[in-house]
């Protein structure tokens, strides 16, 4: 017999603007901490105007968190991530072995984009560590050289 109400819960890892103190966080409000987690290091993040955008195929371990969430909480971050147009909601793994809903960027509507190096939204803006320059790209390394001339 149906009661009408939908039991399942959901572990979604989140990255960017879900995080605490970030703008979107309140749409966790009904949901439960499980805790900080990391990914594979087998992504990247990049920067959009003012969020986060998840990629597979990188080779960064992206820091973020684990909540467990009922359907219609779910539903809510669809709805705010633009699922499934804008963003795509499937699948991640974690460096515990785990897998947890996140929501992935197309590689196309990442050109351009600025890559968060470390993978960590909330430390994007912190200053480099010490010979980070060394790991500059190709054309960051090419400029530079032209610079010193």
């Amino acid at each position: 017999m149906a009661t009408g109400t939908d039991d399942r819960r959901f572990r979604l890892f989140v990255y960017g603007t879900f995080l605490p103190g970030e703008p979107d966080h309140e749409l966790l409000a009904g949901a439960e901490l499980v805790g900080p987690a990391t990914t594979q290091p087998r992504y990247k993040l990049v920067e959009l105007t003012g969020a986060a955008g998840l990629l597979d195929r990188g080779d960064t371990a992206v820091v973020g968190e684990v909540y467990e969430l009922d359907v219609k909480t779910l539903a809510a971050c669809d709805v705010k991530r633009e699922h499934p147009v804008l963003f795509e909601r499937r699948g991640v793994e974690l460096s515990d072995g785990s897998v947890a809903h996140a929501y992935f960027l197309r590689h196309e509507q990442s050109r351009g984009r600025r890559r968060i190096r470390g993978g960590d939204w909330r430390n994007r803006f912190a200053p480099g560590r010490p010979g980070e320059l060394s790991k500059a790209g190709p054309f960051v390394t090419w400029a530079r050289g032209r610079h010193r001339r």
